[in-house]
Order: C-alpha cells, then sequence, then structure tokens
C-alpha cells in the first residue's frame, strides 16, 4: 500500500465522518437471526458443561439457548458462528500462554 493510498482512505473516513457518504465503500455484515446452538455444541462432540466451559459461556445459558427458553444476544450469535467455522481458531485464540 503506498501513501497515496493511505492519504486517499483517510480523506474518504474524514468525509464519510462528515456526513459525505458518496464515495464510501461500505461493508456489510450479516448477523444471523437465529442460530442452532446444540447443533454447533453436538458437531463438536461436546456436553454442555465442556463446551461452556471451552468457550466462554454460563452452562445455564448453553442449556437455555438450546431449550429455546433463551436466545443469544447479537454479539453471542455472531461468536457462535465463528466456533461453528472455525473452532480451532477461537480456542487458539482464547489460549493461556
Amino acid at each position: 500500500m503506498s501513501g497515496r493510498n493511505i492519504i486517499d482512505g483517510l480523506c474518504e473516513a474524514v468525509k464519510f465522518a462528515n456526513g459525505d457518504k458518496s464515495s464510501a465503500r461500505i461493508h456489510l455484515v450479516r448477523v444471523p437471526d437465529e442460530i442452532d446452538v446444540k447443533s454447533i455444541r453436538e458437531g463438536l462432540r461436546l456436553s454442555q458443561a465442556e463446551f461452556a466451559m471451552r468457550f466462554g459461556f454460563s452452562l445455564s445459558n448453553v442449556k437455555n439457548w438450546e431449550q429455546g427458553r433463551r436466545f443469544p444476544d447479537g454479539a453471542a450469535r455472531v461468536f457462535l458462528k465463528v466456533i461453528e467455522r472455525v473452532p480451532d481458531a477461537v480456542e487458539k485464540a482464547l489460549a493461556t500462554a
């Protein structure tokens, strides 16, 4: 990336911040409306307790999500989708040194 590209990008960011959306490139991320927590957990061959402990959820949340009493919020749905797609990367990121 050249210095000119960086300057152009910063100028676009300033325009966007000031309300000029004409040249902005916006990337939308779609958060899933629903997510099958049980399917994700079973796909990893984990018990509810193992799944909760491995990924930092409370056991009661996992149980409630799977039984339909509660539903994961937006951030939790995104995190669950990442766990579903690349569980090894999540575990690596969460690992303590």
